[in-house]
């Protein structure tokens, strides 16, 4: 028998179906998958037991199809007895799918609308960040408003929207 499934001693208590902890099993898997995708760096950050570390860096060495499922399935099995919500978040985070991420983003792109709309919010923008480069952040918004190709004025925003980005990560 499983070490992940026992009978309870509450006759009342519904176990989970089969479909359940395949489903179960299955994101776990998924989960392992994203750990293994993610680089150098990254996977570094996030707090893994030498066991679970050691089998992501097995499953990334494999080359042949059936080694990596199996690998997988032995993720999945490890990831059962840890707790994946730290790692949830974490993975999360860096990906961008966090709370914190998507409000940081809607800050940045507020900052950039404020920015070409009211060339005043330079100072308002440098009072927040003052360790930004100003003679960039001006030509930057400078070269966004005054394109006049839609395409060139896309391309000038996004570039205005990455150096908003770095200069509000370089905060600390």
């Amino acid at each position: 028998m499983s070490d992940e499934f026992k009978p309870t001693d509450n006759p009342d208590e519904e176990l989970p179906s089969k479909t359940a902890l395949k489903r179960e099993a299955q994101r776990l898997q998924a989960l392992g998958r994203r750990i293994s995708e993610l680089n150098s760096e990254q996977f570094e950050t996030l707090e893994l037991s030498p066991q679970l570390a050691q089998a992501v860096r097995d499953y990334q060495r494999f080359s042949s199809h059936g080694a990596k499922k199996r690998q997988l399935q032995f993720l999945g099995k490890l990831l059962r007895k840890t707790d994946v919500s730290i790692i949830e978040a974490h993975i999360a985070d860096i990906e961008g799918q966090s709370a914190q991420s998507r409000y940081e983003f809607s800050q940045l792109e507020k900052w950039r609308e404020a920015l070409l709309d009211n060339p005043s919010s330079i100072t308002e923008f440098i009072a927040t960040y003052p360790q930004v480069d100003r003679q960039q952040l001006r030509q930057l918004v400078k070269k966004a408003q005054t394109t006049k190709n839609d395409s060139e004025h896309k391309a000038a925003s996004r570039k205005l929207f990455r150096f908003l980005r770095d200069a509000s990560s370089h905060e600390t």
